[in-house]
């Protein structure tokens, strides 16, 4: 039966492997999504055949709970969503392997049998895993808008409060891993990790929130990988690692896509609220200015003229599932001659990939997709560009105003371009807080409303010229 478990996981990561290689591009996603979810479930099924495993009751009883709570939740979940759902699975997992390293302390009355690398992995999957637990809720509250996505703290304290909390949860590790078998001794890691975790996101903003996920996705894997060397499990160990090191790499690409180093957003945040955000709402657009709205007739006659359009999609479009008439839009332009592109910046909407996913959803050809520098480079060449509720990745602020809390994020250069039309709802600034100076540029005008049925009477527009 050993042998029979051992070649199930040989499968399993072949499985996980090949799932992470689809995960590159649009087209393979979903037969990479299926591969990875296969291997999972040859990886449990084997992890189940293990001699010595019982309370087949309780283990049944998990697997169904997951299963009615988990599809539901994920069929029925939209896609502006989806950011928060990640955040909350993952979150999740860093719980259940906090709780796993609990159980493993109990069952083993302190650790007092076991070698002593059994019980540093152990505590460190209890603690990494219950600060990625917490603050991945955290993070699910800032993207579902339960807490405020600006930065909130303790002010001139939260720094050192913070530094306590760490401290005190390694305090608790040094005390079991030399012999302490108290159960309380577990809790006070548990614990005091949480009140770090708690304390270490609440801080930051919302325009990091996506750097912030990926951390935490990366160190519930670590946890994970942790908690199976303890097990002596291979398959966890494996599955840890390939999260871990896929989520840490893509760490640090959505980092320097902002121009900015994970640690600079970690300890800019344990500043507490108040620390570099002086900016926020109040004079980040770098000016003031007039506001020009339009109407569908008139964006229409300017799309209809333009040699080149940009279409640069943002949160806003996604909340109002607009990607279907974009794309209607886009084919009816390109009937007529005039050259569409997407510029679609890197962190655009909550997470990483999220316009990616939404546009693939709709049909729109891959190669209209181009990233930030390809996009840069054809935008000062670009007739018009269609801005469609994005915010902060298309504002002047972040090369401009050095007192604004996306200065130096690498942005869309749309504001070179001959006319920006910009599809908003209202005034209301993006993820980060700050105002957008792009919305008083004199080339810029802004059609207000819905954007799905914006786009729509455009599109009427258009085929009735």
């Amino acid at each position: 039966m050993t042998s029979v478990v051992a070649v199930g996981y040989i499968i399993a990561f072949s499985l996980f492997v090949l799932g992470l290689m689809g995960l590159t591009g649009p087209r393979t996603a979903v037969r990479g999504n299926r591969l990875a979810a296969a291997g999972m479930a040859v990886a449990v099924v084997s992890t189940l055949l293990l001699p010595g495993m019982g309370d087949w009751w309780l283990i049944a009883l998990g697997l169904v709970l997951g299963t009615v709570v988990g599809v539901p939740a994920a069929r029925r979940v939209r896609m502006t969503a989806m950011p928060q759902m990640v955040a909350l699975f993952n979150g999740v997992g860093g719980g259940a392997v906090a709780l796993i390293a609990w159980a493993e302390f109990r069952d083993t009355a302190g650790y007092v049998v076991e070698p002593l690398h059994v019980a540093v992995a152990s505590l460190f999957a209890a603690l990494v895993g219950s600060i990625s637990f917490w603050g991945s809720l955290v993070a699910f509250g800032k993207l579902q808008e339960l807490i405020s996505p600006r930065p909130l703290g303790l002010g001139a304290v939260h720094r050192p409060v913070t530094a306590l909390a760490l401290a005190a949860a390694l305090a608790y590790v040094v005390v079991v891993a030399a012999g302490g078998t108290s159960g309380w001794l577990i809790v006070g890691v548990l614990v005091a990790s949480a009140f770090f975790g708690v304390l270490l996101v609440l801080p930051i903003g919302g325009a990091d929130m996506p750097v912030v996920i990926s951390l935490l996705n990366a160190a519930t894997g670590l946890s994970a990988a942790a908690m199976g060397l303890a097990l002596d499990n291979t398959a966890l160990i494996v599955a840890g690692m390939l999260v871990g090191a896929s989520g840490s790499i893509l760490t640090n690409l959505m980092a320097r896509a902002m121009n900015r180093f994970v640690t600079s957003i970690l300890l800019g945040g344990l500043g507490g609220a108040g620390a570099g955000t002086a900016a926020v709402g109040a004079g980040a657009a770098g000016g003031t200015g007039t506001v020009r709205s339009t109407d569908a007739a008139d964006v229409a006659i300017q799309l209809a003229y333009a040699g080149r359009v940009a279409v640069v999609p943002g949160y806003g479009m996604a909340v109002a599932q607009a990607q279907h008439a974009v794309r209607e839009m886009a084919d009816l332009l390109r009937s007529s001659g005039t050259e569409v592109f997407y510029a679609v910046h890197p962190v655009a909407g909550r997470m990483p990939g999220h316009m990616n996913v939404l546009l693939a959803e709709a049909d729109v050809p891959y190669d209209a997709l181009k990233d930030l520098e390809e996009s840069n480079s054809l935008l000062a060449r670009t007739d018009v560009a269609l801005v469609i509720g994005a915010n902060d990745v298309t504002n002047p602020a972040a090369r401009t105003d050095p007192d604004s809390p996306i200065y130096g994020m690498p942005i869309l250069a749309v504001d070179a371009c001959r006319s920006v039309i910009v599809l908003k709802r209202s005034m209301g600034s993006g993820f980060a807080g700050v105002d957008n100076a792009l919305f008083v540029d004199p080339r810029t005008s802004l059609l207000f409303g819905d954007a799905k049925e914006s786009v729509g009477a455009v599109v009427e527009e258009l085929k009735a010229l």
